[in-house]
């Protein structure tokens, strides 16, 4: 490559002479690439020059490629269309390019989504794809960008960044709520109808766990409505079919909007969290950093 840069001194000359050899004008190649016309004379020369032969056969109003040039054409086109193709693969590769967020059906309606439009207009250009599943899949061997987990922080073969410390307490409809008898105090909160979530793989904590917590002898029985998914819990909740476990993060804005009402006072905090997770070994793209970046500052935000 450097033997390349002595002969032609300069790559912008190939360029010059490129558009000069295929208008055959000095002008018109002037006016292609926004200089002036004698600067591509200059640079014609100084190719001339460096080659040691003349390239064009200039006449009054018109020039023509010598013999050397028609040569030197026909090679630096080749080489150009080959680049073209290249760059236009490139190109094309890095269209198809999108970001992928593994996470579970909830988090993805009710925390992601709702934030999207200001995602969409900080970063156009970005294709994020939200992969909702009921496990917990390996983020290498499924080529996942970022993913949702929850735990204390330490996955094998992660980084890992804190979306939100687990913090959970009873949820309903504000009818349910506001109807609910006897519910002066936590005690009586296990004589209400309870929705139950029974995840298949992911560990989640059970009503039991949450009594537990305020000390209270609570009886596991079959009764009560049980869903696998916690969508669906959330879904039943704002339909009046009794109390939930509301995550905080995930219910802030049903809170807000009013479609559930909650018992903040009975909050319990698990000490787990929810961890935005990305691979140790492998490589972030550049789209994936900012949407790496844009949810951890989403997630600080929520908790200002």
């Amino acid at each position: 490559m450097q033997d390349l840069w002595k002969l032609i001194s300069s790559p912008r000359h190939l360029l010059v002479f490129e558009a000069a050899a295929r208008s055959l004008s000095f002008t018109q190649a002037a006016r292609e690439l926004n200089v002036s016309q004698p600067a591509i004379s200059a640079a014609i020369k100084q190719l001339e020059t460096s080659l040691g032969t003349p390239l064009f056969v200039r006449q009054h109003r018109a020039i023509h490629l010598t013999k050397s040039g028609e040569k030197l054409y026909a090679d630096v086109t080749a080489g150009f269309d080959r680049i073209l193709q290249s760059a236009r693969s490139i190109s094309g590769q890095r269209s198809r390019e999108y970001v992928t967020l593994s996470t579970s059906t909830a988090f993805a309606n009710y925390w992601m989504v709702p934030r999207l439009s200001d995602f969409h207009i900080r970063y156009p250009e970005i294709d994020v794809r939200l992969q909702t599943s009921d496990r917990e899949p390996d983020i290498d061997a499924e080529g996942i960008s970022l993913a949702i987990r929850r735990g204390h922080g330490h996955w094998p073969g992660c980084e890992s960044a804190l979306i939100a410390a687990e913090v959970i307490f009873p949820i309903a409809s504000p009818q349910v709520m506001a109807t609910a008898v006897q519910l002066r105090n936590i005690a009586n909160l296990p004589h209400q109808p309870l929705i139950h979530l029974e995840e298949p793989i992911r560990e989640r904590p059970t009503w039991t766990d949450y009594f537990r917590a305020f000390d209270i002898n609570f009886i596991e029985t079959k009764g009560g409505l049980r869903l696998n998914d916690y969508a669906l819990v959330l879904q039943a909740a704002m339909a009046g079919e009794g109390f939930a476990f509301g995550w905080e993060h995930v219910t802030d804005r049903l809170l807000a909007s009013g479609l559930l009402a909650a018992r903040r006072d009975w909050s319990w905090a698990t000490g787990a969290g929810f961890y935005l997770v990305w691979s140790k070994g492998r490589a972030l793209s550049q789209d994936a950093k900012q949407t790496r970046d844009w949810i951890i500052t989403q997630s600080r935000t929520a908790q200002i």
